[in-house]
């Protein structure tokens, strides 16, 4: 036996030994697939850096709309000079990048502090904004695409259905200002607009834990929730049709489970991994397009800053908003590509194999 595991390959040697010669194969895959991914995410970032500075640094003069207009040549030159903006491109942008890897990304011109610490004061409003949103989104999508799926032809169904299209139709910023219309002015049910009452929760501003702040919550939650509401809704309904139909399922009914089990156990947990997935990505999206929801409802979330700010010429002020939004998307995606091939490690072969 030792003369014939000598001339095994290397992961047979593995399974053979039991793994005591070092890390089993699947453990070396999860490996060489996390440092893929990893280095993946840094040219991502390194690309969007450079994006930035060209998309933010080189278009629009902020000194034009930072002084008065009666300044002279001397104060233009002083402002200019003061912002760092009289220096060379190539310049600007080795100062940016060396300050970006110590976590600078500059000072405010408008307010005077630190941009990022701009940001990062704004972004619980957002998070929060787009948890609540993704949540309405799973809470309403699954069940309805779940009832669409089991009944595709009901009444019911189809209704469900043609509420998802419109979901996919309306522009965000009409279907606010049409929610504003109908429960803000016409019933009067909830405000129209802002964040309402806030409480200190592990040193950030929360707004979920009050009414006054839930009742704001409701409205520009649900507006954002809609698209992905519906993006739920069809992708559970194609999934329970195609599970309802395989040979377990079949089984499971010739067994004579009731019906409710069969959808909790047997259905609902065979459809929620595409579902997870795909709505971890969305969670990303969901931060970085919540700009239109905040500024019709006048959240004070990120998305508003920024708009602030681009009628400013802030650059340090978009720039920050642009590299912590860049890098959300990236640390989710990078997290559910692991989770997911944690769970399934088909797809962390395929990619070690490409």
């Amino acid at each position: 036996m030792p003369a014939i595991s000598g001339r095994l390959p290397i992961a047979a040697r593995l399974r053979h030994d039991g793994g005591s010669a070092g890390p089993s194969l699947s453990e070396a895959m999860m490996i060489v697939y996390l440092l893929r991914r990893l280095g993946q995410s840094l040219v991502a970032l390194a690309a969007m850096a450079i994006m930035v500075f060209v998309g933010v640094f080189a278009i629009g003069n902020p000194v034009d709309i930072l002084i008065s207009p009666e300044a002279n040549q001397f104060e233009i030159a002083a402002t200019t000079a003061r912002l760092g903006l009289d220096r060379p491109l190539w310049e600007q942008f080795a100062l940016f990048v060396g300050n970006l890897f110590q976590g600078d990304l500059g000072t405010s011109f408008v307010y005077g502090r630190p941009a990022l610490d701009i940001i990062l004061q704004r972004l619980p409003a957002t998070m929060e904004l787009a948890v609540t949103a993704l949540l309405l989104s799973v809470l309403v999508g699954v069940p309805l695409g779940v009832y669409a799926g089991l009944k595709p032809d009901s009444i019911g169904g189809r209704s469900v259905m043609a509420g998802s299209i419109l979901g996919f139709s309306l522009p965000n910023f009409w279907q606010g200002m049409l929610l504003i219309l109908v429960f803000a002015v016409l019933l009067g049910w909830l405000p129209a607009g802002g964040r309402g009452e806030t409480v200190e929760l592990l040193g950030m501003r929360v707004s979920f834990l009050t009414w006054d702040g839930l009742q704001h919550m409701i409205l520009p939650a649900l507006n954002l929730a809609l698209f992905k509401m519906s993006l739920v809704i069809r992708l559970t309904r194609a999934n329970t049709r195609e599970v309802a139909l395989q040979e377990y399922i079949k089984f499971a009914r010739a067994k004579g489970l009731s019906s409710r089990r069969i959808v909790l156990v047997h259905i609902l947990k065979n459809i929620m991994i595409p579902v997870v997935t795909i709505l971890g990505l969305e969670l990303g999206s969901m931060i970085a397009f919540a700009i239109v929801t905040e500024t019709v409802f006048a959240w004070p979330g990120m998305g508003k800053l920024l708009i602030d700010s681009i009628n400013l010429l802030d650059r340090p002020v978009i720039v920050a908003y642009l590299m912590l939004t860049v890098v959300i998307i990236v640390t989710i995606n990078l997290v559910v590509d692991l989770l997911y091939s944690a769970l399934d490690p088909r797809i962390r072969l395929s990619q070690v194999k490409s």
